[in-house]
């Protein structure tokens, strides 16, 4: 990859620079400083794009699935080789810290190494009894939209399935992380993906996402990224009944009980929350503590925060780092001064870092008033709020207070309350005593105003197969 920090469109298996001729800036968010260019798609390029994947759509679904898996694992290996250089790409785009992006490409290996190694068994048929079989096929050409906030682990993911499932992938990436697209891109192409099967483009998000929507080329979405735009581009994708896999945002609870190791909790939940500076759809942003063990937890979760050192994501000694852009800045400064403002108390933090670059202090509220914004909408920063519960039942209906639910998390040792809170939570992934991420070989999915259709795991790549049914007179081999 050229050091330039100029980045282009790779459609039909070449490089290229947008018709239209236009890009846009690409900011270095520690810094507030232009760091390169990125190509802006036209929709003469779209088409291009729409074009060879519909071309290649055959030659890609009948490749044997075995090989289809090979060129995946072999990408994996390839793009192991340039993570270094990938992570400080990563790092200098999205302010998260450098280990922190060396830890997001390792999961983007996983995605890729795991969907190949099963690629062959999940694209074979398989016996309902000896006259019913089912055939899996691709679905089709799959537009896929990913966000700025995980790029490389999200752009493996969707790249990893769809093609492991036979589908042409066509990456709108984020235009603000454009070089994960790009590595990523560039090991499928290194290891032999054939041209056409994968298109990169960035620009102009609603004119890119409506034009090929509005294509009946495409037969699937797969989008992350807020519940307000997932929402839209499921109404585009209804004019030509397009699956989609929605993951969208979340506001998850952690419920802290009175029997739970204080210490623990605190260090998992500041680990897992301000990692990425808190701009995760899974990072807890609402904590309910029992009331006896409340000021304790409370005392302790402010001195965590205060220890996070805030500095440039390249130096290792940096726990946090800036926020990914200015937009983000501003939604943390709008949240806390609607809580300050209907009483709210500020714990720590709750201010802008006066230096160069987009850094928020890590900032926990308390006595949040229940109509306060940051209480009601996806927070996406390093904000916390803290409440005390006084029952299990209170515990509960607070945990599930928002629209959203995408991931919850609760500490205790009790066998009989986790069994309780397991059944009660309403949201895709719980996890006990611990805060967790998704990893690949299991799928996820968000319920309620968190998005529907899995990725990750088994089911994660069955959305992009149909399941044809295969009936007979007589029995039926397999083979």
């Amino acid at each position: 990859m050229s050091g330039s920090m100029n980045y282009k469109l790779f459609i039909d298996g070449a490089w290229r620079s947008g018709r239209s001729g236009t890009d846009l800036p690409l900011i270095n968010p520690a810094t507030e400083q232009e760091v390169g260019r990125v190509a802006v798609a036209s929709a003469s390029d779209l088409d291009d794009a729409l074009r060879s994947a519909q071309r290649n759509l055959m030659r890609w679904s009948t490749t044997p699935a075995d090989v289809r898996g090979e060129l995946l694992v072999k990408a994996a290996r390839i793009l192991k080789g340039t993570a270094e250089a990938a992570a400080a790409a990563l790092s200098k785009e999205q302010g998260k810290t450098l280990a922190e992006a060396k830890g997001e490409y390792a999961r983007a290996i996983e995605m890729l190494e795991w969907n190949g190694a099963h690629a062959g068994k999940l694209s074979a048929a398989f016996l309902i009894d000896d006259r019913r079989v089912l055939l899996p096929e691709a679905i089709g050409v799959v537009a896929a939209f990913t966000p700025w906030n995980y790029p490389a682990v999200l752009n493996a993911r969707k790249l990893a399935a769809g093609l492991a499932a036979g589908c042409p992938v066509i990456l709108k990436a984020a235009e603000e992380t454009p070089s994960a697209g790009v590595y990523i891109v560039e090991a499928l192409q290194e290891a032999g993906i054939p041209p056409g099967v994968v298109s990169l483009v960035f620009g102009d998000p609603p004119m890119i996402s409506e034009h090929l929507l509005r294509s009946p080329v495409v037969r699937a979405l797969s989008f992350t990224g807020s519940t307000p735009v997932g929402k839209q581009l499921a109404k585009m994708a209804a004019g030509n009944l397009q699956r989609c896999v929605l993951e969208l945002g979340g506001h998850s609870p952690v419920v802290v009980f009175e029997d739970a190791d204080v210490a623990k909790a605190v260090s998992a939940i500041s680990a897992y929350k301000f990692e990425c500076a808190g701009q995760s759809c899974n990072a807890p942003s609402r904590i309910l503590v029992a009331r006896p063990i409340y000021e304790h937890f409370l005392a302790k979760l402010v001195q965590a925060a205060e220890e996070i050192k805030v500095g440039r994501p390249d130096d290792p000694e940096t726990d946090m780092g800036p926020m990914a852009n200015a937009r983000r800045i501003a939604a943390m400064a709008r949240l806390t001064g609607d809580a300050v403002d209907r009483g709210a108390k500020v714990e720590t933090g709750g201010q802008r870092i006066d230096r160069p670059g987009y850094y928020w202090a890590p900032t926990i509220l308390s006595n949040v008033h229940p109509e306060s914004q940051v209480l009601r909408e996806e927070p996406f920063g390093p904000i916390l709020t803290v409440a005390p519960f006084t029952t299990i039942d209170e515990a509960i209906e607070k945990a599930n207070a928002t629209e959203y639910g995408l991931a919850s998390y609760f500490f205790t040792e009790s066998p009989e309350l986790q069994k309780r809170m397991i059944s009660s939570l309403s949201a895709g992934a719980i996890s006990i005593n611990h805060l967790k991420g998704v990893s690949a070989d299991a799928p996820n999915a968000g319920v309620k105003q968190s998005g529907y259709g899995y990725e990750g795991g088994v089911e994660g790549l069955r959305a992009f197969q149909n399941l044809k049914l295969v009936n007979a007179t007589k029995a039926l081999a397999v083979g």
